[in-house]
Parts: structure tokens; sequence; C-alpha cells
């Protein structure tokens, strides 16, 4: 039965807020508007011919506990990101689980994920309060693969939340994900470039609504 992520994986995360460590990565572009910056590094990885991601964000006006709130309401989740199918939570054998289904361009096929519930842990790194959110893909009798939807096998992702000691976000996230199929290059790049920054900024317009949507949820 899955334990949970270790305890000094939290703390191992939570030091690259303040000192990413890029041994083997090189730089891959950078983005700047609307109160979001971010910053993204990448390495290739010579088993699958992908590469693995660490970006640096901020968002400048909206403070870390709203983030961190946004990012962990699944409920909320499916109403800001267009990006989301489907979205749920399930348990199997007593471990908290998510299924996630994502839309894809046509002509391709959906993606869909099983993934151990994001496991968060509230730190204090140099006098600060960190956020830290552990997530990896699993496998699940639960959830069996679907006809025209590639399930994606190989995921992982960290996310560190702080505070910019003014009234915004630091963020940090390193992920792998390994879709699957045939990706053309230039979706994967997009991806990348685009994507997440992208991401970042619809959740920034979220945390906005969020107030809105907590008082409206019943």
């Amino acid at each position: 039965m899955w334990m949970g992520f270790a305890e000094e994986k939290f703390l191992e995360v939570a030091q690259e807020i303040n000192n990413i460590k890029l041994d083997g990565y090189e730089f891959f572009t950078e983005s700047v508007k609307e109160s979001v910056e971010c910053k993204i590094y990448r390495k290739y990885d010579t088993v699958s011919g992908l590469y693995e991601y660490k970006i640096l964000g901020s968002i400048l006006d909206v403070l870390p506990n709203v983030c961190k709130e946004v990012y962990m309401d699944l409920a909320y989740r499916k109403k800001w990101d267009e990006y989301v199918n489907e979205l749920y939570e399930f348990d199997e054998d007593g471990e908290e689980s998510i299924y996630w289904n994502v839309n894809y361009p046509w002509p391709m096929s959906n993606r869909d994920y099983v993934y151990r519930r994001a496991e968060l842990r509230e730190l204090e790194i140099n006098n600060l309060p960190t956020v830290v959110v552990l997530a990896e893909s699993k496998l699940s009798a639960k959830t069996p693969e679907r006809s025209g939807v590639v399930r994606v096998k190989e995921y992982h992702q960290s996310l560190i939340i702080q505070g910019d000691g003014m009234v915004g976000t630091k963020a940090f996230i390193h992920y792998f994900d390994n879709p699957g199929g045939m990706i053309p290059v230039w979706l994967i790049n997009w991806v990348a470039k685009t994507g997440v920054p992208n991401f970042l900024s619809s959740m920034r317009e979220a945390c906005f609504g969020y107030e809105d949507f907590s008082k409206n949820r019943h």
C-alpha cells in the first residue's frame, strides 16, 4: 500500500524556490505579461526522447494562500481550466486518487491521467510560509483505459508556492509528462512555451473569482 511521499522529499523540493538546481538544464524561454512572469528551463531525457521542465513563475498581485486554495480545489478547476474534460477524486484501497481527462486539439486523442491525490505540506523556508505539493502517476484498477483516450503513464510534478514579501506569489514547478502516442514536435513546444505561462495567467484570473465561487458553491 502506498505510504505517501517521504517528508525529506518535501524539504528537498522546497529548497528550489530560492535556489533552483539547473545541472543538465538549459534555458528554454521566458514570458512576461500582466502581472505574470515565467522562466522555463528544460533537460533532455534520453530514455523517452522528451524533456523535463523546471519553471520559475511569479503572480505579482495574488497572495500565496489564495493560489494554494485555487490550485487544490478540483471543483473550481473544472470551471476555469478550459483543458479539463473530466476531473474527479476517488478512493482506491484507502488511497485518495485523481482521474483527469485533458482536452487535446483535433485530430489528436485526449489524454487522461490517474495520479495520487496531490500531497500538500506547509513549511517555513527562509522564514517564509511555503507550500509544497507533490503528485505522480499510478496504476489503477478502478479506472481502466478508455477507447479513444491515451493513458499517460509517466507523470510527476512538484509545485512550490511562497509569498514574494509583498502582495504576490512566487512559484516553482518541476514536471515530466510523457503523453504517449505520436505528438507533433510543434505541439510539445507550444505547450512548454505558451501553455505554462497561459496556465499561470488563467490561474491568476481564477484567483480573482474564487471568493465568489466559494460563496455560491452550494
